[in-house]
């Protein structure tokens, strides 16, 4: 278990993602200058200037490595952006950098003890940049020869074929084997296409197709990239840099199937002598400058759900020399430390308050909110007249921002229904008497509260239903 087994970060996330339009999926970034002064809309982000000023003041020490181990506290009312701003600094960050992002509750759904769960997290946002040297095969596809054997019914399935690679120096001809055509095949490598081959591992991957192929009259899509034909030798050593989580490195290395545990699911319980031989591997990495540590940033949503041994842990854990960024969202006000029956600014322990930066967001104004439910009406492709966009901002105020945004696309399902292309004030009133907001739903219950079972006011109800209400026993 000493030597960690070897990897690959491309072979771990070559997954093909399904796009789909959620709540944040306009936030491109955090909006902001290059001063880190925040703009009034830019990126996705409307409003909030001061917290995503502060927001930014963050990634930028993450970036220079000056804020691991620290703590930051969203802090603000339902629906004020504050996960809209922790998706921003994930994408101000960029994707080398590790962001996991979990919810309070989350960790005691899992099938693992809570310190396992949120061990995993912290490992899960720390990154490793692992360099290193490998011989490649680089030059330009001139001929691709395929045979198969027809001789022999046994072998008839098995093929063996040649491929001529050149340089601007050179030229030189490949023996092929059955993996490799079937590589050569699912890349969908032609003549005049640019590779490169790893010997050590037989990947092939398509750099693009050779600027001497530009004027051919092959059919090509618009996005074809054309490279140079590489110069020199064909065979070289290249650098390669790799970013892989330390949750993947543990992974693959608890497990048999080695890196297809990664795509396994449930990765259960890591004893902690693998983690330890891990991060004594990953030290001699960096003292022969072979890898570095990429902290990232773990972003935990609704952390009052958090209980008292959870916020002990993160106590100890923040103090470790591999700890990420945590950013931490709560809306909640005075409320009780989940396990004890303490209360606490935000249901969080004092001791923990104390570690932490604490960035308060504050509630949109109707600017604001104009600007947002258009953006999001963009987002959503739903085209929406300016009568019907006044109507959701008066709504958004007095109701909430969240009720609002999903009003959009009920409305632009009733427009298609009678036949329109644009959503009208009619549509948005009748999706309004559809579905109700908060404050119309607690008054529907507060005038109907007889008719529902276990209300607050139990007057004029019979002594057999108040029994059963209560959880005894009738005869």
């Amino acid at each position: 278990m000493a030597d960690t087994k070897s990897f690959r970060a491309e072979d771990a996330r070559d997954l093909t993602r399904i796009e789909r339009v959620g709540a944040h999926s306009h936030i491109r970034g955090l909006g902001l200058e290059d001063s880190l002064e925040a703009r009034t809309k830019g990126q996705g982000m409307v409003g909030q200037v001061d917290a995503r000023s502060a927001a930014g003041v963050v990634v930028q020490m993450i970036r220079e490595g000056k804020i691991a181990g620290r703590c930051v506290l969203l802090a603000g009312g339902p629906g004020t952006g504050k996960t809209a701003i922790a998706m921003g600094m994930a994408q101000s960050l960029g994707a080398e950098t590790p962001f996991t992002m979990i919810a309070g509750s989350e960790i005691f759904s899992l099938e693992m003890s809570k310190t396992e769960a949120l061990t995993q997290a912290f490992r899960r946002s720390i990154g490793v940049r692992i360099k290193e040297e490998t011989e490649i095969i680089e030059g330009e596809v001139m001929e691709i020869i395929i045979e198969r054997p027809s001789s022999n019914p046994a072998q008839a399935k098995a093929k063996t074929g040649q491929l001529v690679l050149k340089t601007s120096d050179m030229e030189s001809t490949f023996d092929l084997g059955q993996k490799m055509i079937d590589s050569l095949q699912k890349e969908k490598i032609q003549v005049g296409d640019v590779v490169n081959i790893d010997k050590a591992t037989g990947r092939i991957h398509k750099l693009g197709r050779s600027f001497v192929r530009s004027k051919d009259f092959d059919a090509m899509s618009q996005n074809t990239r054309f490279v140079q034909t590489p110069e020199g030798e064909l065979s070289k050593r290249k650098e390669v840099v790799h970013t892989v989580t330390l949750h993947e490195i543990d992974v693959i290395n608890s497990r048999q199937q080695g890196f297809l545990a990664l795509f396994a699911g449930d990765t259960g319980e890591i004893k902690s002598e693998v983690r330890d031989q891990i991060d004594q591997r990953v030290a001699e990495w960096r003292e022969e400058g072979k890898g570095e540590i990429v902290p990232g940033v773990l972003f935990i949503d609704e952390v009052h759900m958090l209980d008292i041994e959870c916020f002990s842990w993160l106590n100890r854990a923040l103090e470790s020399p591999l700890s990420p960024v945590v950013v931490m969202a709560s809306n909640r006000g005075i409320s009780r430390i989940r396990g004890t029956h303490y209360r606490a600014p935000h249901g969080i322990p004092i001791d923990l308050l104390d570690r932490m930066v604490i960035i308060t967001t504050q509630q949109y104004n109707p600017d604001e909110l104009h600007q947002i439910i258009k953006i999001r009406c963009e987002e959503e492709d739903v085209q929406m007249d300016d009568k019907s966009l006044d109507l959701l901002t008066a709504l958004g105020g007095k109701t909430s921002l969240r009720y609002v945004l999903q009003l959009i696309t009920t409305a632009s399902l009733v427009c298609q229904q009678r036949g329109g292309s644009t959503v009208t004030v009619e549509d948005v009133k009748r999706v309004y008497t559809l579905f109700m907001d908060l404050r119309r739903s607690v008054a529907f219950l507060q005038e109907h509260e007889r008719e529902f079972l276990f209300g607050e006011e139990d007057r004029d109800v019979p002594d057999s239903i108040k029994t059963r209400s209560e959880g005894e026993v009738v005869a």
